[in-house]
Order: C-alpha cells, then sequence, then structure tokens
C-alpha cells in the first residue's frame, strides 16, 4: 500500500508528521514517500507541483496532504501560486468527490459557539463535487498583463458550468453514502436564480429515481445555511456543487467547536483519494507547536477506509482520538476549563499510546 507525503506549507508538516506517526504505529505493510508541494515545493523546484511530486501522487494508492499557502506567496502570478497545487492534484486524479464528516464528539459540545442542545449528536457528511462548477470554468478578465493585475479593468468573470455526467456520479456517491447512514439526501443548489443548478436539481432528482430508499430533499443554499445553524441535526448527507460545498463545509466544520477536528477525502472513480484536513496552512502558528493534528490524523483513518481498504484500522484511529479527547487532553484551539492543554506532538503521542 502506497502513500505519497505532500506536508506542504505552514502547520503542514508538523501535523502531518503526527498522522504519520500514528500509521507506523499500526504496524501495516505500508510504504510512504514524501515529496514537497505548495509554497515548498515552488521555493524548491520553482513550481507549487512539481513533475516528479504529481507522478508520485499519480503512482500511489493515496495522498496524505497536508496544507499549502501563505502570505508571502500571495504576490506571484496566480500559476504559481502554492494554492495551483491542490488543484492541480484534483484535476490530474480526477478526484471528483470531496467527503467533509462534520460530527460533534461529545466530548466538545461546549466548544461550538452553538447551545450543546443543537449539536450533540451532530453527524453530518458533506459531499461536494469538485471538479466543476466555476472553479473550472473558463476565467475571463481584462488584465494589464497575462497573470499581473487587474489595474485599470473594467471586467471580469468566470463560467459557471456542469455536465449531466459530472452531477450525476456525485449523486450516485450521495445517495450510496446516505444508504449506509439515515437515508436522507439534501441537495443544495440555487435553481431559482441559475440555470446552472436547475440543471442541477433536475438532474439529481432523476438520478434519485433508482434510490427509491433514500430520502430526497431540495435546499436553496441560503436556506441551507441559516439551517445549519439553526437545526444542524435535521441533515444526514448534504450533496451540493464545488463553490457551495466549499463555503457550507467550513461553516459546518465550526459547529464542532474547531476546524481542526474535521478530516476530509478527495476520492476519484478507482478509488484513489486525496486525505487532507479541512483546514489550511496557519501560517501565523506555523513552528510553534501548538497546531491540532487531529483532523490529519482522521484523514488518514479515512484514507485507510477508503482506499487501503483497512476498515478495522481506521476504527482503531478514531476510538484512539475519542479515548484521547475522554481523557481531557486539548490542543489550544478546543481547550477548555479543566482540560489539559498539549502540543502537536503530545497530541499525536497520546493517540499511537490510546492504540493499544
Amino acid at each position: 500500500m502506497k502513500i505519497a507525503i505532500l506536508p506542504g506549507d505552514g502547520i503542514g508538516p508538523e501535523i502531518v508528521a503526527e498522522a504519520v506517526k500514528v500509521l507506523r504505529a499500526l504496524a501495516l505493510p505500508l510504504e510512504m514517500e514524501t515529496a514537497p508541494v505548495g509554497g515548498a515545493a515552488y521555493e524548491a523546484a520553482g513550481h507549487p507541483l512539481p513533475e516528479a511530486t504529481l507522478k508520485l501522487a499519480q503512482q500511489a494508492d493515496a495522498v496524505l496532504f497536508g496544507a499549502v499557502g501563505d502570505w508571502k506567496y500571495d504576490t506571484l502570478p496566480r500559476p504559481l501560486r502554492p494554492e495551483q497545487a491542490i488543484l492541480g492534484l484534483r484535476k490530474a486524479l480526477g478526484l471528483f468527490a470531496n467527503f467533509r464528516p462534520a460530527i460533534c464528539y461529545p466530548e466538545l459540545t461546549h466548544a461550538s459557539s452553538l447551545k450543546p442542545e443543537l449539536v450533540q449528536g451532530l453527524d453530518i457528511l458533506i459531499i461536494r463535487e469538485l471538479t466543476g462548477d466555476i472553479y473550472f470554468g473558463q476565467p475571463r478578465g481584462r488584465r494589464t498583463a497575462p497573470d499581473g493585475p487587474f489595474a485599470g479593468a473594467d471586467e471580469a468573470f468566470d463560467t459557471m458550468r456542469y455536465s449531466r455526467p459530472e452531477i450525476e456520479r456525485i449523486a450516485r456517491v450521495a445517495f450510496e453514502a446516505a444508504r449506509q447512514r439515515r437515508r436522507k439526501v439534501t441537495s443544495v443548489d440555487k435553481a431559482n436564480v441559475l440555470e446552472t443548478f436547475q440543471f442541477w436539481k433536475d438532474v439529481v432528482t432523476e438520478v434519485h429515481r433508482d434510490y427509491p430508499d433514500v430520502e430526497l430533499e431540495h435546499m436553496y443554499v441560503d436556506n441551507a445555511a441559516m439551517q445549519l445553524v439553526k437545526a444542524p441535526k435535521k441533515f444526514d448527507v448534504v450533496v451540493t456543487g464545488n463553490m457551495f460545498g466549499d463555503i457550507l463545509s467550513d461553516e459546518a466544520a465550526m459547529l464542532t467547536g474547531s476546524i481542526g477536528m474535521l478530516p476530509s477525502a478527495s476520492l476519484n472513480e478507482r478509488g484513489q483519494g486525496l486525505y487532507e484536513p479541512s483546514h489550511g496552512s496557519a501560517p501565523d502558528i506555523a513552528g510553534r507547536g501548538i497546531a491540532n493534528p487531529l483532523a490529519t490524523i482522521l484523514s488518514a483513518a479515512m484514507m485507510l477506509r477508503f482506499s487501503l481498504k483497512q476498515p478495522e484500522a481506521a476504527r482503531r484511529i478514531e476510538a484512539a482520538v475519542q479515548k484521547v479527547l475522554a481523557q481531557g487532553l486539548r490542543t489550544a484551539d478546543i481547550a477548555h476549563e479543566g482540560c489539559t492543554v498539549v502540543g502537536t506532538a503530545a497530541m499525536g503521542d497520546a493517540v499511537v499510546r490510546a492504540l493499544g
């Protein structure tokens, strides 16, 4: 089982190191190879996604990804910015389905910005389509020079688009996932304004005919954003497009107390996947040893379950994380009165001990 380890920038190397530590403690036959990505790759090879890194990712069974980005790269031409690495990997690997679970652990209900009774027992799965929509539509703008600033520009726009096959396959992923959960799918759109999402709504409705055992509801994105903070437990599986999914999954993350707790998986049709925490590179705390590694560790568990077909090992990691939380250990982002605050490495060590 070959894993490409891409730590990236900011806190990426710190949190990925802890996930690798946990994976090694499982004593599975894992082959792990590390390569630079993002700003680190730009510094090393002049590009955020060097050919060698991309080749490693393509040949691996799964990719464990940290985070990319730093303010010091904001002046680079857009194609050379660190964030282009993740977009390039999604496109090259065909990673069309992004799974973002939002689970509120009993020990962390106090950390949510909502009342405990609203989030206690929260378990939502947001499935975001990753390779279509406005992020990959054709951009247009008038710049002073290619990849230069928009000084003096009088317009700019990006094309929102979806094809029928793209919508059909993400809808099937959502309905199949719901069959393993509470059998309810909420499809989020903006069909009252956007033709693209009227098309989305129509196609999802057609696919639903093959899943009569799963309930389907349609919801406008503005209402979905409101319902996530009003009554989040009404949701089971949420499926939506690239841009809406990007926004709603971060909103759902904060319901759980900290985005530092949320893993994610991005899968292609072959089951190959890229696994990363939902948070960013946090350059303001990089190198201080205080970042929360649990989202990355839980992403490694998702990797074992979905791409490496090791569900028991995945369960061991998830149980270990819950045990550590029950012991009262917290990183600074989820700390509260009476808990024991630990650093990044100490939290990783605690999860290893809890594996048993």
